[in-house]
């Protein structure tokens, strides 16, 4: 089978849908299919295609992380698709990659997947001042409406998606398909003793700290605002506690001055960005992973420091509690003190207890690797195929 995949950003971009993407990507071609990632890329100036990945000029928006914008209508990239002849584009975003690929879809007379990955209505803020918010989340309505109705099959990675699509006036089937994860770039032999130490030194910690990281775009609607305090409440008054920020984001400068005022500025630490094939030792120098988050579906973060071997402490999201099984791959708080305790008896466990509790954690995201969401959205496609004939 040949499949185009549309998404908005792609390596060495990184955020979790870039993630998906390539895992989506190399278990598709590991089961003998041929891919073209479709995307839209600030530096280039004429449409690139390289190692099966096109790459489309765009213009830098810099109000959305540095986002490029490409035009959804081009003579060149019709022609390019047309010449990969593929059997069915999927389309991982909205936004113009994301139209070219349903103007490509219904230009060539083949079926459209469609993955929703982002709850919109806890984005609006990015585009439209206060007064402005009910109307942009109207229209945003509308579109996400525009985007299902020519989509043959919908999926998304969370159960959230379906009340999301429900208030926007969607009423249709959506096929959940949890996110992947590489498990072996996770793995324990994946990372030596000295680079999870050279990580530790470099920020300054300890080596028998018990350090607590948080891996994600710095943004108002990851919650980050409220993990720091959570963390300076319950374990800011424990010097061998650490919170360790992993990611980039326009609010950064904020938090690092919140941090600041709290006096807390030598143990909760900001790494900035980290590329991604270097991130495994961060989550192996760690001993858990923290989410204040809302506005998660299924996170790719989790599942890797899941697969890293940490348990992930999340703030209750009934809509969201798919990913925790609680006792052995994590922990839900609703409290401050909730979330206090959970860190406290963590940091109190042996070693030999520690080892334990990262075994069982491994092993619960055992099924999430590229093969398996592979091996699940071939069958969509094909039906999909067989539903447009």
């Amino acid at each position: 089978m040949r499949i185009a995949i549309f998404v908005e950003t792609y390596l060495p971009y990184l955020n979790g849908v870039v993630t998906h993407a390539k895992i989506l990507r190399d278990g598709l071609i590991h089961n003998g299919h041929e891919v073209l990632i479709v995307t839209a890329d600030k530096t280039v100036h004429e449409h690139v295609l390289e190692d099966g990945i096109l790459r489309c000029p765009a213009l830098e928006v810099k109000r959305i992380y540095g986002y490029g914008l490409s035009s959804p209508i081009s003579m060149t990239l019709m022609k390019k698709i047309k010449e990969f002849q593929p059997d069915i584009i999927h389309i991982q975003q909205e936004f113009s990659i994301g139209l070219a690929g349903v103007r490509a879809a219904r230009a060539l007379h083949i079926p459209l997947v469609y993955t929703l990955h982002t709850m919109y209505d806890d984005y609006i803020y990015y585009i439209a001042p206060g007064p402005l918010t009910g109307i942009a989340r109207r229209v945003s309505h509308n579109y996400v409406r525009f985007i299902c109705r020519r989509a043959d099959i919908i999926t998304s990675p969370s159960k959230k998606s379906i009340d999301y699509l429900a208030n926007a006036g969607v009423n249709r089937k959506v096929y959940i398909i949890p996110n992947s994860v590489e498990l072996d770039d996770y793995a324990e032999s994946a990372t030596s003793p000295e680079q999870r130490a050279e990580i530790r030194q470099r920020y300054h910690i300890p080596p028998d700290a018990f350090v607590t990281c948080f891996c994600g775009r710095i943004g108002r609607e990851k919650g980050v605002d409220n993990l720091i305090r959570l963390w300076a409440s319950q374990c800011g008054g424990d010097p061998s506690h650490y919170l360790l920020i992993i990611g980039e984001g326009p609010y950064r400068k904020e938090l690092e001055e919140m941090v600041q005022e709290l006096g807390l500025h030598e143990r909760i630490l900001f790494t900035g960005a980290v590329p991604h094939e270097q991130i495994a030792p961060y989550y192996a120098c760690c001993n858990a992973y923290a989410t204040a988050s809302l506005s998660e579906m299924y996170s790719i973060s989790m599942l890797e420091a899941q697969a890293s071997g940490l348990p992930v402490v999340q703030r209750l999201d009934p809509d969201n509690i798919d990913q925790i099984q609680v006792g052995v791959n994590g922990y839900l708080f609703e409290t401050a003190e909730e979330f206090g305790g959970i860190l406290h008896k963590l940091a109190s466990i042996t070693p030999d207890q520690r080892k334990a509790l990262a075994q069982r954690v491994r092993d619960s995201v055992r099924e999430r690797s590229s093969d398996s969401i592979a091996k699940y959205l071939l069958e969509l496609y094909q039906q999909a195929i067989n539903k447009h004939r």
